[in-house]
């Protein structure tokens, strides 16, 4: 795991929206893996976001388009309708996780295993948990709780981020861990939604420096959520 490297990098965006093109395009360019949740029943329909006092567009990309788009890197649950797992009862839950879990890996052509909770706030807690991994074939679910650490979980079906990527900490986090020398296994798992940079609560520029900096470690893997978890 890890190539026998101790360290780890991995990126996490959710809604499956068409700046993550853009955002692919720059990961691409520097060597680096993300992970990208999507409601499948929301494919192909066009939004727009009130974002940071600027109008966003929030369109989805298209169904036949995904494997294209995410090729090389990972496709992962959002749910179907994007609903606060919390307040659902245990069959909509199962519902809402399998069956966009099945429908994506049929337009991915793999067996999709992956998930990010949707909705902010209290979007997940151990009864949700539980549901999903016995009566599901998700393997993993990811928090939108950021801890601003790099430590090994237990547990992955609450699995909490280092960072979202607008908080205001979120270059010192990738100071701290590119600085970081360690003997024990150490993720920066950074998480976030590709329309924020149009609606600049950071640039894009400003984040293409910072995965510029990230790149081409020695001493680091570079993996989906799925290559650096399971």
């Amino acid at each position: 795991m890890w190539n026998g490297k101790k360290k780890a990098i991995t990126f996490s965006f959710d809604d499956g929206v068409k700046q993550d093109v853009r955002l692919i395009e720059i990961f691409n360019k520097y060597g680096l893996k993300g992970t990208f949740n999507i409601n499948s029943s929301y494919l192909g329909l066009p939004g727009m976001l009130e974002r940071n006092g600027k109008s966003v567009r929030h369109d989805k990309v298209p169904a036949h388009k995904v494997k294209e788009i995410y090729q090389d890197h990972e496709v992962a649950v959002h749910t179907l309708v994007h609903p606060n797992l919390t307040t659902l009862d245990k069959e909509a839950i199962i519902y809402q996780v399998e069956e966009d879990r099945k429908q994506l890996s049929r337009l991915c052509g793999y067996e999709v295993v992956g998930m990010a909770y949707p909705c902010g706030g209290v979007n997940n807690d151990e009864r949700v948990a539980e549901i999903i991994r016995n009566n599901t074939g998700v393997k993993y679910a990811r928090t939108i709780t950021s801890t601003g650490k790099f430590d090994k979980q237990e547990n992955l079906f609450r699995f909490n981020p280092s960072v979202y990527y607008i908080e205001e900490n979120f270059e010192k986090v990738v100071d701290e861990f590119l600085s970081l020398k360690t003997d024990e296994r150490q993720l920066l798992y950074i998480w976030g939604h590709s329309y924020e940079m149009d609606a600049e609560y950071i640039t894009w520029e400003k984040f293409e420096s910072i995965c510029k900096k990230l790149s081409g470690k020695a001493d680091i893997f570079y993996g989906t959520n799925k290559e650096v978890l399971l």
